[in-house]
């Protein structure tokens, strides 16, 4: 596993040239939402699973960036099959939840939560690790408050979400007050996406996030 971890990170650095945007979201609104979430429906759902479904849903929004480099074209792909980092003993798998863009929060959490289960058991089959089109890898849990993901070729795009901190933020009357942030990093590949196309991704990303209820429609 680390040989293959070793091959396909190096060949991703050394062959495409990166580029990273990061920006910060309001955290507040989606706090507020998941508790809300919670006592209604009773289901149980993360901010992991919240933001694994707001990169889908603005995926399909600015499909660009759902997309991969084929040597002579740039495939775009109609569906989002969200690859998702998880850590086990010997490395890190990035397992694929397909038509991601279509599942609702509930299932989108049953299915990361099924994933990780049996990738730290060895379960997975090699089919569940093909055909991503995007990744997310949130570190946010272990208390990183802001990293760089390298590329998962041939995808364009992966997403590096990291923890909700407190810190003091002005608000919109220009005054001091503690609000809860959340950094994510957008690392592209420049062949396929360009920094604009990359900006108008994160912006949707950032419209969904601040306003999670979205995600219910």
């Amino acid at each position: 596993m680390r040989r293959v971890i070793a091959e396909r990170l190096l060949a991703s650095k050394t062959q495409i040239p990166h580029f990273y945007l990061t920006i910060e979201i309001d955290a507040a609104p989606m706090m507020a939402f998941r508790k809300e979430y919670i006592a209604a429906s009773g289901g149980k759902i993360t901010f992991n699973d919240i933001a694994l479904s707001a990169v889908a849903r603005a995926a399909m929004q600015k499909p660009k960036v759902n997309a991969a480099f084929a040597g002579d074209a740039i495939i775009e792909y109609g569906s989002v099959n969200l690859s998702v980092a998880i850590a086990v003993e010997d490395g890190l798998v990035t397992p694929v939840i397909r038509d991601a863009q279509n599942l609702s929060l509930q299932q989108i959490s049953a299915a990361v939560k099924d994933l990780a289960t049996r990738a730290r058991d060895k379960k997975l089959k090699p089919d569940e690790y093909a055909g991503g089109t995007i990744t997310v890898s949130n570190l946010g849990s272990y208390g990183i408050e802001q990293f760089c993901a390298i590329v998962n070729p041939p995808q364009a795009a992966i997403l590096a979400v990291g923890a909700i901190v407190k810190k003091p933020v002005v608000n919109s009357r220009d005054e001091i007050e503690i609000g809860h942030r959340m950094s994510i990093t957008l690392s592209g590949d420049h062949r396929v996406v360009d920094g604009a196309v990359a900006a108008e991704y994160m912006t949707a990303l950032r419209k969904l996030l601040e306003s999670p209820a979205l995600l219910l429609l």
